[in-house]
């Protein structure tokens, strides 16, 4: 997935030196498969991702810390606000405020519609 997210893609060389304490879910945009392309350099992950940048629509979301309506709300974001998509699946989209998070996940429903699906 890709968007205008204006976040580079890292050259060279990247590594970790040593452990690296791992943040609480619902922080940091970042999962064991895959992180914020952000995160690169600072966090391990099997993918990094380039967020696709949407808003939410007129109802706002829940940011959930898992894809369940029954799963624990970690915020309640306004509507409008922009949100950054790094993973959708089924009917819910995993992705952030930001790469200093927070992160989870909100219903796909709860995005505006792309500026060419208006």
């Amino acid at each position: 997935m890709t968007g205008d997210a204006g976040y580079g893609v890292p050259t060279g060389v990247l590594g970790l030196d040593g452990p690296v304490e791992r943040p609480a879910p619902g922080t940091l945009p970042l999962r064991g498969d895959l992180a914020h392309i952000a995160l690169a350099g600072q966090h391990l992950a099997a993918h990094y991702v380039i967020p696709e940048i949407r808003s939410l629509g007129p109802q706002g979301a829940e940011l959930r810390l898992l894809p369940r309506e029954d799963s624990e709300i970690l915020h309640r974001l306004p509507a409008g606000a922009r949100f950054e998509v790094l993973d959708i699946a089924g009917d819910w989209v995993w992705g952030c405020l930001g790469p200093e998070g927070p992160s989870g996940y909100c219903r796909i429903g709860d995005l505006a519609p792309r500026e060419r699906e208006a």
